[in-house]
């Protein structure tokens, strides 16, 4: 063909091809300005085949009193859907209602958030309008979950990880919500209103009901809520005011949102209140104590997925504390950190976290709440140790408290208590620690691994120049000398394991060591020991005098909770005194044996050795029968031939060489000892 007659033809073809291209456009013009109409149930069977579940939108051929706009649709720049009503029915596993119910609908959606739900990621929402919204999310056991669309598989061991769908902008007249989640232990209604207020603004009211984790939750948020603004337009913070209950735990929070729907960028005071820490705990999800009743207060920030909080003030019982924490979520283990301080923290508070069963009539937990119980005559707390929320998080806690009440009016607080709590994969641990009492001050560390079936605790102690005359409070009538003073140091290294605190005191292991220096004893109680009869009446009717310690040094050794002296010995001038037997803090009995030694001259004694036994509970403080005996019935045959002889028996010359050699040499006193112990228990 000649090329003169292919240009009319290449002319033909352009002018067709532009023609089609013009018709293209302008139906493309036409059907965007109309919004598609016919598309609405081509719409239909494609996104239920697709989603495989029913999708129902209004079409054109819609009741007119759905108007006359009842179905739109465009594409230019992301797909923009406007309908009077639409339904997304339950996925074929589900017994609930339809997933999504909505009227007056207006949705957007981004192209690029359409590819990454191709590629796995959970849907964004760029913008949803509506008058009224019905929603029934619910996630199963295995991660089911009614928002997850088409085929997707879940894989094994993520079903807490199923995400729900993001939202850009959201505003509803009105709304419901029913949540239940299998995994996180959620089952909640959520009604929404937003009523209309002056100058165009509205007002957001949202209550929950349900449980949340297990615990009955009540919620009620209140916040002014401006119009939708168009997307990528900058928020304004939004006041808001939460009122929560979830299980015995009270929230009161006035503050600032990012916006009200998404809660974003939240900053605001709180009030928070209930019988336990850990009744806040529980429904974060976040490790805290049992303890007593606490009100706390102070500054709460989230930023994503991280959390800040300033406690100013926080009671815990009589105790109060002040602090500063950062919680990090996002953390595959999230993580607590920060500082805890306070002018006064009372043991007694805390009791709970060491498995005390009784606290404070003030602090008694509800009638319904099951009380821990303890064995007859047991005295050692038994309240099993809640291991599983060790491993829940981690924490990095440095500890600063002015003044620790060690739960007792005979012994001085701590003053101060420092150190560095550490909890990393369910071991806890607090090192560094310093604390200061009696002019003396304590060091060491303490240690809880929780990984297993049962904890195994640790500790590493030290004790320097602690005042016994300080410690022990030792109030005596008259402004009388304390019954003991002097300067005690010394050492213990402990381990053992268990569910509860007499468990693990039931299973130690380990060595105890201490002595005293400088030290004095009451002069009544040294002869009471030795039943010392003429020396304590005299004492009694001229006054306790105070005599010096000589040497005072301790070594037990602790095996399967029964604590053993291998040295216990007491020397003054007047008497040395050394103690054998065990003390048992598996069964909780004790067996000790009390044997003194005279180093002076005196007229009327009965002395034997004391035995001090019975329970924890219960002891009692005997003299050993037989060498009283001896003493006794020879005291009365001599008294038939002539009443003075029966003082023979009573007398006691003391001990010359004791007296000579004094008490420099603890070991050899403690050699002695055990030489002493011998021949008084083949005696009995």
């Amino acid at each position: 063909m000649k090329p003169g007659r292919l240009l009319p033809l290449w002319r033909g073809g352009i002018g067709i091809l532009s023609l089609s291209a013009l018709t293209l456009l302008v139906a493309m013009a036409v059907g965007e300005a109309l919004g598609w109409p016919f598309l609405a149930q081509p719409l239909n069977r494609w996104l239920s085949n697709q989603l495989e579940r029913s999708v129902n939108l209004a079409s054109a051929d819609a009741p007119a009193s759905l108007g006359k706009n009842a179905f739109s649709i465009r594409f230019i720049g992301g797909v923009r859907l406007k309908s009077s009503q639409i339904e997304v029915g339950a996925p074929g596993w589900s017994t609930a209602g339809p997933t999504l119910r909505a009227r007056d609908v207006l949705l957007e959606l981004r192209y690029v958030d359409l590819w990454r739900v191709h590629h796995g990621q959970p849907l964004h929402i760029e913008l949803l309008r509506a008058q009224e919204l019905d929603a029934q999310l619910e996630r199963l056991a295995d991660g089911r979950a009614s928002w997850q669309v088409g085929p997707a598989a879940v894989p094994a061991g993520t079903a807490d990880r199923t995400p729900l769908p993001t939202f850009g902008h959201v505003t509803l007249s009105a709304g419901t919500l029913h949540y239940r989640d299998e995994p996180l232990d959620i089952d909640m209604a959520i009604r929404l209103r937003l009523d209309e207020a002056a100058a165009g603004s509205s007002r957001l009211q949202v209550q929950a009901t349900g449980t949340w984790r297990g615990q009955p939750l009540t919620a009620e948020l209140h916040s002014p809520a401006t119009p939708l603004t168009a997307a990528g337009a900058t928020r304004a913070a939004l006041p808001l005011r939460l009122k929560a209950t979830v299980g015995r735990a009270n929230l009161l929070f006035d503050g600032h949102a990012l916006d009200a729907d998404r809660l974003g960028n939240l900053s605001g005071r709180f009030r928070l209140s209930g019988p336990s820490l850990a009744a806040v705990g529980d429904p974060l999800g976040v490790t805290l104590p049992t303890t007593a009743a606490f009100l706390s207060s102070g500054v709460l920030v989230k930023q994503g997925d991280t959390w800040y909080v300033r406690v100013h003030d926080a009671t815990v019982g009589a105790s109060r504390l002040n602090g500063a924490f950062r919680y990090d979520a996002a953390r595959s283990v999230p993580l607590l950190s920060g500082r805890l301080g306070g002018s006064r923290l009372l043991l007694d508070d805390l009791g709970p976290v060491v498995g005390a069963a009784v606290l404070p009539v003030s602090t008694q937990l509800p009638k319904a709440a099951p009380k821990p119980q303890r064995s007859q005559g047991k005295v050692l707390p038994n309240r099993p140790f809640d291991l599983a929320s060790l491993r829940a998080m981690n924490a990095d806690v440095l500890i600063d408290i002015d003044h620790l009440d060690l739960g007792t009016r005979y012994l001085e607080a701590l003053r101060p208590l420092r150190g560095h709590l550490q909890l990393r994969g369910g071991v806890l641990s607090l090192e560094d620690l310093q604390a200061r009492t009696g002019e003396g001050r304590l060091s060491g560390s303490l240690g809880l691994d929780g990984r297993g079936a049962a904890a195994m605790w640790t500790a590493r102690l030290r004790w320097d120049d602690i005042r016994l005359e300080r410690w022990v409070r030792q109030v005596r009538a008259d402004d009388a000398s304390p019954y003991v003073s002097g300067r005690w140091s010394g050492q213990a290294q402990l381990r053992g394991d268990g569910v509860s605190t007499a468990q693990i005191l039931g299973s130690l292991q380990g060595q105890v060591r201490s002595s005293v220096r400088g030290g004095s004893i009451s002069h009544l109680v040294v002869e009471g020991a030795g039943i010392d009869l003429a020396e304590a009446l005299g004492l009694l009717l001229k006054g306790d005098q105070s005599l010096p310690v000589t040497c005072a040094a301790a070594d037990l050794s602790v095996e399967n909770g029964v604590l053993r002296p291998r040295v216990f010995v007491l020397d003054t001038p007047d008497s040395t005194a050394w103690i054998d037997g065990a003390l048992s803090l598996a069964n909780e009995t004790i067996d000790l044996r009390v044997v003194t030694s005279p180093k002076d001259f005196s007229p009327l004694t009965l002395r034997t050795p004391l035995h001090v036994g019975g329970s924890m509970g219960s002891p009692t403080l005997t003299p050993e029968i037989a060498p009283l005996g001896l003493k006794v019935g020879a005291a009365l045959l001599l008294g038939l031939l002539n009443p003075l002889a029966a003082l023979i028996p009573l007398l006691d010359p003391g001990n010359a060489d004791e007296a000579q050699q004094g008490a420099a040499d603890c070991l050899a006193l403690s050699q002695r000892g055990k030489l002493k112990l011998f021949q008084t228990a083949t005696k009995r």
